[in-house]
């Protein structure tokens, strides 16, 4: 059996139709689904399946329907093959997936928190004041060096350390375009990102205090699997740190390259992407082209890593 990591997606990699080609053949899936509709009183199930999309980008819908998907395929890879990982980790929202992956976050309590995460992070600043933006080839010093020759008493700042040559920034719209104008100077390519708040910046810091109050209620068990944190690029040191570091990545940075690279020293042979879309597994080539990924959103992605593993 490989040595291997499973990873999680978060927001950005939502799809009208994710997760119902495992909703229609596993009996778990479905289970899965339902306790969501049951947890949130609407049917997740269907905006999964059916969308209209305008409602799934909406962030708190986006994140429980993320986190259901991921946790639908989880289950079913846990209970149809005999493939475990060792580690695992998530992007942002993905985090979530990774704890209750870990058994240590009740799946009912993260669709629920999700929901409140997402609806917090819209309520913290009015739309169209805060915007987000990928940075495409230029380095970690030089982004960081732009963030704050563009700030001008305005918040601008990394808010995802993707990989190497892939930095998102986040902030006051203003300060981002700003930021955008001097990345473009320097030769790097620039991405605006169709999102409806700045996550993973200093103006989420509202979102960070409400978040920790509805995390106190959440009661957490011990983490079974090791969880590599977002805020900290390491490896939980227990239970009595899920609230704190759930709350610091709300208005900090996703060090997303460092976790990999974290992840990396545990020589790991595979990652596995688990749920919908592919873009970690992209990351990780620009990380470390060395590493197996491999993404399992459909059943085809089912039987190729049972083939694989």
């Amino acid at each position: 059996m490989a040595k291997l990591s499973f990873i999680f997606p978060g927001q950005g990699s939502q799809y009208v139709g994710m997760g119902k080609e495992f909703f229609q053949n596993f009996p778990v899936a479905r289970q899965t689904f339902e306790e969501a509709d049951d947890a949130l009183r609407l049917s997740l199930s269907t905006l999964c399946f059916d969308g209209p999309e305008s409602e799934l980008k909406l962030t708190f819908n986006t994140q429980p329907a993320i986190l259901t998907v991921s946790v639908a395929i989880l289950r079913v890879l846990s209970s149809e093959t005999g493939i475990r990982p060792v580690l695992v980790a998530g992007h942002s929202l993905g985090e979530y997936t990774s704890l209750i992956a870990a058994d240590a976050l009740p799946f009912t309590d993260g669709v629920r928190i999700t929901r409140l995460r997402g609806q917090f992070m819209q309520e913290a600043i009015p739309v169209g004041i805060g915007s987000m933006a990928a940075i495409i080839g230029l380095s970690k010093e030089d982004v960081e060096k732009i963030c704050a020759d563009a700030a001008s008493g305005q918040v601008v700042s990394p808010a995802n350390y993707n990989s190497p040559e892939q930095i998102v920034i986040s902030g006051h719209r203003e300060a981002v375009e700003r930021a955008s104008a001097m990345a473009t100077e320097r030769g790097a390519r620039v991405v605006p990102l169709p999102v409806s708040a700045p996550f993973h910046c200093s103006l989420m810091k509202p979102t960070a205090e409400r978040l920790a109050e509805e995390l106190k209620k959440i009661s957490f068990s011990d983490i079974m699997i090791p969880v590599i944190s977002n805020a900290e690029a390491e490896i939980y040191p227990s239970k009595d740190d899920i609230q704190a570091l759930l709350t610091k990545q709300v208005d900090h940075p996703v060090k997303w390259e460092q976790s990999m690279s974290r992840l990396l020293q545990e020589e790991m042979e595979a990652v596995i992407e688990v749920g919908p879309g592919r873009v970690l597994c992209g990351l990780m080539k620009r990380i470390n082209r060395s590493v197996q990924a491999i993404n399992v959103e459909d059943i085809n992605g089912l039987k190729n890593l049972e083939k694989t593993c």
